[in-house]
């Protein structure tokens, strides 16, 4: 799936990257160029925006319009509508600060670049070939996790 978001979704935005989709996004794109880009790019338009969902569907463009109180309904109706795994699958995941396809990344060639204690802690790491951001499954993983298994439970409650 590709996807574009806008403004109000960066948090989704960075969620949807890490499950593997490829999504645009920027907080500077007028209602306009995002429907252009999403009609172009044949992506689908997630927003929390109902006058720009409406518009965009008038105007021939697939959208979505994205309604949950936490990150965890947002995935939930999002793998429900659009049939995708509430899984991280590093061999997909993309940067979530830049939507490049991460790449595993043999430790000794990061050496320099991390903590001493992160160094010792963990054994995978992975790298964005475009930007040079440095990921590992840390402390912060227990949340992700977390939020993922509350969505896969709110989407079997809503079948």
């Amino acid at each position: 799936m590709k996807f574009i978001t806008d403004g109000m979704l960066g948090k989704i935005t960075r969620w949807l990257r890490m499950l593997g989709h490829n999504v645009k996004y920027s907080n500077k794109l007028d209602d306009a160029k995002l429907i252009e880009i999403a009609k172009k790019e044949k992506r689908v338009l997630l927003t929390r925006d109902l006058a720009l969902y409406q518009q965009a569907t008038a105007k021939g463009a697939k959208a979505f319009y994205l309604e949950g109180k936490d990150e965890a309904e947002k995935l939930a109706k999002l793998a429900k509508k659009f049939g995708f795994k509430l899984e991280v699958n590093t061999t997909r995941s993309r940067c979530p600060k830049c939507n490049t396809r991460i790449i595993s990344i043999r430790k000794e060639e990061i050496a320099s670049e991390i903590e001493e204690t992160t160094y010792k802690r963990y054994n995978d790491f992975w790298r964005c070939p475009k930007c040079g951001q440095i990921y590992w499954q840390g402390s912060h993983w227990i949340r992700i996790r977390e939020v993922l298994l509350r969505a896969k439970q709110l989407q079997l409650h809503r079948e």
